[in-house]
């Protein structure tokens, strides 16, 4: 018997490929944000470490690893006609309208999961709202247990808030539960909260910037199914 019993993934780059949905993101919110004027869009994308040349985000652009409210603090100085709130609200309109291409058939995958009677839940740096809107385009908002985002009333990653709170509601020990992610955020926030860490080669980390923080790193998370036959209590 697997001694897991809960699994807790990060959304972006672990459920969903990473640059599918956020390149385009940004090139629609940057366009937007700055009245079309694609010379200006340029300027203010090398703000957040997205080249909007090649639509292509640096290894330590802020959106990878950072909360929707720390982007929105780091464009605010391009945007001053514009309040926090109101650059809040357009980066959350134009997530929830981004595509999504999943790392792996989600539905069959999570179907399985639940069917081996593990607890599921989703923890990520987005907000709730497009990060909801993200999972019903999918068609798994009903097989999780628990989703929540920066702006869900736990905090985001690397801190264990969001773990923490799904450990909680779950009723499971940390120990038990295995917190799957892309990002050295992921993993920090899991082993803070005592969580099994398991790290994923789908999103823009490699694997030795992951592999010293992670407890496993499996190419992808339709490897979970193998991964928790060899977890035995």
């Amino acid at each position: 018997m697997s001694r897991i019993k809960g699994l807790l993934f990060d959304k972006d780059g672990t459920l969903f490929d990473f640059a599918a949905t956020w390149e385009a993101w940004a090139e629609a919110f940057l366009m937007r944000a700055s009245g079309g004027d694609s010379a200006r869009a340029e300027r203010v994308g090398r703000t957040i470490g997205f080249d909007l040349k090649t639509c292509k985000f640096d290894r330590d652009s802020i959106v990878i690893a950072g909360t929707p409210a720390e982007v929105a603090h780091a464009l605010a100085p391009h945007f001053s006609h514009l309040s926090r709130t109101a650059l809040l609200d357009m980066l959350n309109e134009e997530a929830a309208l981004a595509p999504q291409r999943e790392a792996v058939p989600l539905v069959p995958l999570l179907q399985g999961l639940r069917g081996r009677g593990l607890l599921l839940g989703v923890a990520t740096n987005d907000a709730e709202a497009p990060a909801r809107a993200h999972l019903e385009g999918a068609g798994v908002t009903a097989l999780f247990d628990f989703i929540a985002g920066f702006d869900s009333g736990y905090g985001g990653k690397p801190a264990p808030g969001q773990m923490l709170a799904f450990a909680a509601q779950s009723g499971l020990e940390p120990g038990r539960i295995a917190m799957i992610g892309d990002s050295t955020h992921d993993l920090h926030a899991g082993r803070a909260a005592g969580m099994v860490t398991v790290a994923v080669l789908t999103g823009p980390a490699a694997e030795e910037e992951l592999a010293p923080h992670a407890d496993f790193v499996l190419p992808d998370i339709g490897h979970l199914t193998h991964w928790l036959d060899t977890q035995h209590a």
